[in-house]
Protein backbone atom coordinates (compact mmCIF):
# COMPACT_ATOMS: atom_id res chain seq x y z
CA UNK A 1 0.00 0.00 0.00
CA UNK A 2 1.43 3.35 -0.91
CA UNK A 3 1.11 6.04 1.64
CA UNK A 4 0.87 9.70 0.83
CA UNK A 5 4.04 11.54 2.80
CA UNK A 6 5.86 14.85 2.91
CA UNK A 7 8.29 13.21 4.47
CA UNK A 8 9.33 10.67 1.81
CA UNK A 9 8.71 10.50 -1.61
CA UNK A 10 9.24 7.26 -2.83
CA UNK A 11 8.80 8.25 -6.45
CA UNK A 12 11.09 11.10 -6.51
CA UNK A 13 13.97 8.78 -4.93
CA UNK A 14 13.36 6.12 -8.06
CA UNK A 15 13.28 8.57 -10.05
CA UNK A 16 16.35 10.18 -9.16
CA UNK A 17 18.64 6.73 -8.67
CA UNK A 18 17.43 6.16 -12.32
CA UNK A 19 18.56 9.30 -13.66
CA UNK A 20 22.10 9.05 -11.37
CA UNK A 21 22.79 5.37 -13.34
CA UNK A 22 21.91 7.07 -16.23
CA UNK A 23 24.25 10.31 -16.10
CA UNK A 24 26.68 7.77 -14.95
CA UNK A 25 26.68 5.58 -17.99
CA UNK A 26 26.50 8.77 -20.12
CA UNK A 27 29.30 10.01 -18.74
CA UNK A 28 31.21 6.78 -19.01
CA UNK A 29 30.05 6.82 -22.85
CA UNK A 30 31.08 10.57 -23.23
CA UNK A 31 34.53 9.66 -22.03
CA UNK A 32 34.63 6.64 -24.39
CA UNK A 33 33.97 8.70 -27.37
CA UNK A 34 36.65 11.66 -26.03
CA UNK A 35 39.08 9.19 -25.79
CA UNK A 36 38.36 6.65 -28.53
CA UNK A 37 39.27 3.89 -25.56
CA UNK A 38 36.89 1.00 -24.05
CA UNK A 39 39.18 0.72 -20.96
CA UNK A 40 41.42 3.73 -20.49
CA UNK A 41 42.54 3.25 -17.17
CA UNK A 42 42.81 0.56 -14.38
CA UNK A 43 39.45 1.35 -12.86
CA UNK A 44 37.71 0.68 -16.49
CA UNK A 45 38.75 -2.73 -15.94
CA UNK A 46 42.25 -3.71 -14.28
CA UNK A 47 42.65 -7.14 -16.27
CA UNK A 48 42.49 -6.07 -19.60
CA UNK A 49 44.26 -2.58 -18.97
CA UNK A 50 47.25 -4.51 -17.10
CA UNK A 51 47.16 -6.83 -20.17
CA UNK A 52 47.21 -3.70 -22.43
CA UNK A 53 49.91 -2.33 -20.59
CA UNK A 54 52.29 -5.22 -21.01
CA UNK A 55 51.84 -5.35 -24.61
CA UNK A 56 52.36 -2.01 -24.70
CA UNK A 57 55.74 -1.90 -23.65
CA UNK A 58 56.40 -4.92 -25.88
CA UNK A 59 55.61 -2.40 -28.79
CA UNK A 60 57.67 0.60 -27.26
CA UNK A 61 60.62 -1.50 -26.60
CA UNK A 62 60.74 -2.86 -30.15
CA UNK A 63 61.60 0.63 -30.86
CA UNK A 64 64.69 0.41 -29.78
CA UNK A 65 65.33 -3.19 -31.47
CA UNK A 66 64.56 -1.57 -34.88
CA UNK A 67 67.07 1.39 -33.83
CA UNK A 68 69.37 -1.50 -33.17
CA UNK A 69 68.92 -3.36 -36.36
CA UNK A 70 69.14 0.03 -38.07
CA UNK A 71 71.91 1.42 -37.17
CA UNK A 72 74.26 -2.36 -36.97
CA UNK A 73 72.50 -2.71 -40.70
CA UNK A 74 74.30 1.16 -41.58
CA UNK A 75 77.54 0.02 -40.20
CA UNK A 76 77.37 -3.49 -41.75
CA UNK A 77 76.44 -1.53 -44.98
CA UNK A 78 79.47 1.14 -44.75
CA UNK A 79 81.74 -1.74 -44.11
CA UNK A 80 80.09 -3.07 -47.39
CA UNK A 81 81.00 -0.22 -49.66
CA UNK A 82 84.20 0.02 -48.48
CA UNK A 83 84.93 -3.76 -49.04
CA UNK A 84 83.57 -3.37 -52.59
CA UNK A 85 86.29 -0.77 -53.50
CA UNK A 86 88.67 -2.39 -51.53
CA UNK A 87 87.84 -5.26 -53.97
CA UNK A 88 87.80 -2.67 -56.89
CA UNK A 89 91.43 -1.50 -56.00
CA UNK A 90 92.63 -5.29 -55.94
CA UNK A 91 91.76 -5.57 -59.47
CA UNK A 92 93.68 -2.54 -60.33
CA UNK A 93 96.51 -3.59 -58.92
CA UNK A 94 96.48 -7.13 -60.09
CA UNK A 95 96.35 -5.60 -63.60
CA UNK A 96 99.69 -3.06 -62.65
CA UNK A 97 101.32 -6.47 -61.19
CA UNK A 98 100.83 -8.34 -64.57
CA UNK A 99 101.75 -4.94 -66.60
CA UNK A 100 105.14 -5.27 -64.44
CA UNK A 101 106.09 -8.99 -64.80
CA UNK A 102 106.33 -8.06 -68.89
CA UNK A 103 110.30 -8.81 -68.80
CA UNK A 104 110.51 -6.26 -71.67
CA UNK A 105 109.56 -2.90 -69.92
CA UNK A 106 112.23 -0.71 -69.13
CA UNK A 107 113.02 0.80 -66.07
CA UNK A 108 111.22 4.15 -66.27
CA UNK A 109 107.97 2.27 -67.55
CA UNK A 110 108.55 -0.05 -64.40
CA UNK A 111 108.65 2.93 -62.10
CA UNK A 112 105.79 4.24 -63.53
CA UNK A 113 103.51 1.11 -62.66
CA UNK A 114 105.39 0.55 -59.57
CA UNK A 115 103.94 4.31 -58.05
CA UNK A 116 100.58 3.79 -59.51
CA UNK A 117 100.50 0.38 -57.97
CA UNK A 118 101.80 1.53 -54.35
CA UNK A 119 99.23 4.95 -54.93
CA UNK A 120 96.55 2.03 -55.22
CA UNK A 121 97.79 0.04 -52.43
CA UNK A 122 97.81 3.40 -50.02
CA UNK A 123 94.24 3.72 -50.92
CA UNK A 124 93.04 0.42 -49.80
CA UNK A 125 94.32 1.89 -46.09
CA UNK A 126 92.38 4.98 -46.50
CA UNK A 127 89.11 3.02 -47.83
CA UNK A 128 89.16 1.07 -44.51
CA UNK A 129 90.00 3.79 -42.43
CA UNK A 130 86.95 5.58 -43.41
CA UNK A 131 84.74 2.52 -43.21
CA UNK A 132 83.25 3.81 -39.83
CA UNK A 133 79.68 4.50 -38.45
CA UNK A 134 78.92 5.30 -35.59
CA UNK A 135 82.19 5.05 -33.82
CA UNK A 136 82.42 1.29 -35.83
CA UNK A 137 84.70 -0.22 -37.93
CA UNK A 138 84.24 -4.38 -39.15
CA UNK A 139 87.30 -3.45 -41.27
CA UNK A 140 89.58 -1.69 -39.39
CA UNK A 141 92.92 -3.61 -37.56
CA UNK A 142 93.24 -6.91 -36.59
CA UNK A 143 90.45 -7.25 -34.03
CA UNK A 144 87.99 -4.85 -35.56
CA UNK A 145 84.21 -4.71 -34.26
CA UNK A 146 81.69 -6.91 -34.07
CA UNK A 147 78.09 -6.05 -34.86
CA UNK A 148 75.79 -7.25 -32.40
CA UNK A 149 72.39 -6.01 -33.13
CA UNK A 150 69.42 -6.41 -30.65
CA UNK A 151 67.06 -9.08 -31.84
CA UNK A 152 64.13 -9.31 -29.29
CA UNK A 153 62.14 -7.33 -26.73
CA UNK A 154 63.84 -8.23 -23.68
CA UNK A 155 67.52 -7.88 -24.68
CA UNK A 156 67.70 -11.65 -24.39
CA UNK A 157 68.86 -12.35 -27.94
CA UNK A 158 71.16 -10.29 -30.67
CA UNK A 159 71.86 -11.17 -34.53
CA UNK A 160 75.73 -10.88 -34.60
CA UNK A 161 77.54 -9.82 -37.95
CA UNK A 162 81.37 -10.79 -37.68
CA UNK A 163 83.89 -8.36 -38.88
CA UNK A 164 85.88 -9.03 -41.71
CA UNK A 165 89.33 -7.07 -41.27
CA UNK A 166 90.27 -6.26 -44.56
CA UNK A 167 93.46 -3.98 -43.33
CA UNK A 168 97.34 -4.18 -45.28
CA UNK A 169 98.62 -7.02 -43.61
CA UNK A 170 95.63 -8.46 -41.57
CA UNK A 171 92.85 -10.37 -42.49
CA UNK A 172 92.38 -10.90 -46.16
CA UNK A 173 94.89 -8.78 -47.15
CA UNK A 174 97.65 -10.55 -44.53
CA UNK A 175 99.86 -11.17 -47.27
CA UNK A 176 99.69 -7.61 -48.54
CA UNK A 177 101.83 -5.02 -46.51
CA UNK A 178 102.36 -1.68 -46.47
CA UNK A 179 105.75 -2.16 -48.36
CA UNK A 180 104.09 -4.10 -51.08
CA UNK A 181 105.27 -3.30 -54.26
CA UNK A 182 106.26 -4.61 -57.48
CA UNK A 183 109.82 -2.84 -58.45
CA UNK A 184 111.07 -5.87 -59.87
CA UNK A 185 109.70 -8.50 -62.34
CA UNK A 186 110.31 -10.84 -59.80
CA UNK A 187 108.18 -9.02 -57.24
CA UNK A 188 105.66 -8.54 -59.86
CA UNK A 189 105.30 -12.35 -60.20
CA UNK A 190 105.14 -13.10 -56.60
CA UNK A 191 102.87 -10.32 -56.38
CA UNK A 192 100.45 -11.54 -59.07
CA UNK A 193 99.68 -14.79 -57.09
CA UNK A 194 99.33 -12.89 -53.53
CA UNK A 195 96.90 -10.47 -55.18
CA UNK A 196 94.92 -13.40 -56.65
CA UNK A 197 94.83 -14.94 -52.88
CA UNK A 198 93.92 -11.40 -51.57
CA UNK A 199 90.91 -11.96 -54.34
CA UNK A 200 89.28 -14.51 -52.98
CA UNK A 201 89.56 -13.80 -49.68
CA UNK A 202 87.88 -10.35 -49.82
CA UNK A 203 85.22 -11.58 -52.35
CA UNK A 204 84.58 -14.36 -49.14
CA UNK A 205 84.67 -11.32 -46.18
CA UNK A 206 81.62 -9.34 -48.90
CA UNK A 207 79.98 -12.09 -49.19
CA UNK A 208 79.67 -12.76 -45.49
CA UNK A 209 78.80 -9.14 -44.85
CA UNK A 210 76.23 -9.12 -47.31
CA UNK A 211 74.53 -11.81 -45.96
CA UNK A 212 75.00 -10.41 -42.44
CA UNK A 213 73.11 -6.96 -43.67
CA UNK A 214 70.39 -9.22 -45.67
CA UNK A 215 69.44 -10.85 -42.16
CA UNK A 216 69.31 -7.66 -40.47
CA UNK A 217 66.83 -6.23 -43.01
CA UNK A 218 64.70 -9.45 -43.12
CA UNK A 219 64.59 -9.47 -39.11
CA UNK A 220 64.15 -5.48 -39.20
CA UNK A 221 61.15 -5.98 -41.92
CA UNK A 222 59.96 -8.88 -39.32
CA UNK A 223 60.29 -6.41 -36.03
CA UNK A 224 57.83 -3.80 -38.30
CA UNK A 225 55.26 -6.47 -38.57
CA UNK A 226 55.32 -7.70 -35.10
CA UNK A 227 55.30 -4.49 -33.67
CA UNK A 228 52.13 -3.94 -35.87
CA UNK A 229 50.10 -6.72 -34.84
CA UNK A 230 51.35 -6.21 -31.28
CA UNK A 231 49.86 -2.55 -31.92
CA UNK A 232 46.70 -4.44 -33.50
CA UNK A 233 46.32 -6.25 -30.12
CA UNK A 234 46.22 -3.23 -27.74
CA UNK A 235 43.51 -1.98 -29.82
CA UNK A 236 41.31 -4.84 -29.65
CA UNK A 237 42.10 -5.06 -26.41
CA UNK A 238 41.01 -1.58 -25.24
CA UNK A 239 39.94 0.57 -28.34
CA UNK A 240 36.12 1.68 -27.97
CA UNK A 241 33.43 0.95 -30.98
CA UNK A 242 32.88 5.00 -31.58
CA UNK A 243 30.07 3.90 -33.96
CA UNK A 244 28.06 1.79 -31.11
CA UNK A 245 29.03 4.31 -28.69
CA UNK A 246 27.91 7.25 -30.38
CA UNK A 247 24.45 5.58 -31.13
CA UNK A 248 24.10 5.05 -27.43
CA UNK A 249 25.33 8.61 -26.58
CA UNK A 250 21.95 9.85 -28.63
CA UNK A 251 20.08 7.49 -26.74
CA UNK A 252 21.53 8.41 -23.17
CA UNK A 253 20.66 11.63 -23.45
CA UNK A 254 17.40 11.04 -24.35
CA UNK A 255 16.73 9.14 -21.16
CA UNK A 256 18.31 11.63 -19.25
CA UNK A 257 15.77 14.34 -20.62
CA UNK A 258 12.87 11.70 -19.69
CA UNK A 259 14.74 11.35 -16.35
CA UNK A 260 14.58 15.00 -15.82
CA UNK A 261 10.92 15.05 -16.18
CA UNK A 262 10.11 11.90 -14.48
CA UNK A 263 12.12 13.56 -11.26
CA UNK A 264 10.30 16.77 -11.63
CA UNK A 265 6.76 14.80 -12.07
CA UNK A 266 7.87 12.84 -8.71
CA UNK A 267 8.68 16.33 -6.84
CA UNK A 268 5.24 17.51 -7.41
CA UNK A 269 3.35 14.53 -5.88
CA UNK A 270 3.54 15.96 -2.18
CA UNK A 271 1.58 19.20 -3.13
CA UNK A 272 -0.99 17.10 -4.05
CA UNK A 273 -1.75 16.41 -0.50
CA UNK A 274 -2.35 20.46 0.02
CA UNK A 275 -5.90 19.39 -1.57
CA UNK A 276 -7.08 17.10 1.38
CA UNK A 277 -6.55 20.29 3.16
CA UNK A 278 -8.66 22.45 1.85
Amino acid sequence: MLYNSVNTNVGAMVALQNLNATDKELSDTQTRINTGLRVASAKDNGAIWAIAQNQRATSQSLNAVKDSLQRGQSTVDVALAAGESVSDLLLQMKEKALAASDTTLDTNSRVALNDDFVSLRDQIRKAVNNAEFNGANMLKGSNPTDIAALANSDGTATITVKAQPMDLGTGALSALTDTSSIGTQSLALGMITTINQAIINVSASLSALGTGSKSLASHLTFIGKLQDTVDAGVGNLVDADLAKDSAKLQALQTKQQLGVQALSIANQAPQSILSLFK
